[in-house]
C-alpha cells in the first residue's frame, strides 16, 4: 500500500495523506480510487467535480464538514457520502483531531 501526500488537493487548505488500498492493476479500469484518506486538523479537500465517475467516502474517525454539491452538513464515524457523475462535493476538517474515511472512486 503506497501512502503519498498530496498539497492543496482540488484547491483545498493544506495536505491530504493518501493510502492507496488497491493499486491500478487490481482496480482493472473500473474504479479511478480506493483508498484511505487522512485530513489533520485545518486542512480540506477543495470543492471539485465528478464527470464521468462518482465518488463514496465512508467516515471512520473525526469529524468534519461536507459540501454536497453546495448543501453543508456535519460528517461523523460511520456517515456515508455519495457524489453521482455530474456533482461536486468538499470536505474540511472541523475537529482537533485527525479525519480519516475511505475513498472510491467508481468509473461510469
Amino acid at each position: 500500500m503506497e501512502t503519498r501526500r498530496v498539497e492543496h488537493m482540488a484547491g483545498g487548505e493544506g495536505h491530504v495523506i493518501l493510502k492507496d488500498l488497491l493499486g491500478e492493476k487490481e482496480l482493472n479500469g473500473k474504479c479511478g480510487m480506493f483508498a484511505e484518506v487522512k485530513l489533520e486538523p485545518g486542512c480540506s479537500l477543495g470543492y471539485h467535480e465528478h464527470h464521468g465517475e462518482s465518488e463514496t467516502y465512508y467516515i471512520l474517525q473525526g469529524f468534519g464538514e461536507y459540501n454536497d454539491n453546495g448543501t453543508i452538513r456535519q460528517v461523523k464515524p460511520g456517515d456515508v457520502t455519495y457524489t453521482p457523475d455530474g456533482c461536486g462535493h468538499a470536505l474540511v476538517n472541523k475537529g482537533v483531531s485527525n479525519l480519516i474515511f475511505i475513498a472510491l472512486i467508481i468509473n461510469d
